[in-house]
């Protein structure tokens, strides 16, 4: 079965993926990064500015998936990248070091994609990258992850996402990230 972009698309298990008013369940979305990551409370609130801020950039677009009960169990939302941006002044030396700076015109950036734990391992985050990147005009994306063999890293490799820069230290990041890209659209 074909889906359109933005149109919701239920799973066997009842979840459906469509277009998320992320402003209007910033709280409920950012509920599920803080148990997908481990954020505290202040990380969150943190967190809610950086998002509200970015829906306001032009492009920027979300989608969320939801159980049957409108419980949101996962988000992803993302906007053409913008050079002048936090993200794409922090990665932009690591990516010219390691020739691929171009990378950072005409891509749409993944900014931030999170599954619940309970909702793991059930394509739902496959789901929602590939959803979210057919609809954009952008030729390629980017995102950055966590720089270890995760299964995020892995679902990003089989969409067909290769490293272009790694190790990337973001400040007061713990962990050395890797800025991942990928041509549009993704591999199936």
């Amino acid at each position: 079965m074909v889906h359109l972009p933005g149109e919701r698309s239920p799973d066997p298990e009842g979840v459906a993926v469509g277009p998320l008013d992320l402003a209007a369940r910033v709280d409920d979305a950012l509920a599920v990064q803080a148990v997908a990551f481990g954020l505290t409370a202040e990380e969150v609130g943190v967190r809610r500015h950086i998002v509200l801020r970015h829906l306001t950039s032009p492009g920027a677009r979300a989608l969320g998936a939801t159980s049957p009960t409108g419980r949101l169990v996962g988000f992803v939302y993302g906007m053409p990248n913008d050079r002048t941006h936090w993200w794409s002044t922090v990665v932009q030396p690591y990516l010219r070091a390691a020739g691929h700076e171009d990378w950072l015109d005409d891509s749409f950036v993944i900014t931030e994609l999170h599954v619940h734990p309970a909702y793991q391992n059930r394509g739902i985050g496959r789901r929602l990258i590939t959803a979210i990147t057919d609809g954009v005009c952008q030729p390629r994306s980017l995102l950055s992850a966590i720089d270890t063999d995760s299964p995020a890293r892995g679902l990003y490799r089989s969409l067909g996402y290769t490293d272009l820069a790694r190790p990337v230290l973001f400040p007061s990041a713990p962990s050395p990230y890797a800025v991942m890209g990928a041509r549009l659209p993704l591999r199936r």
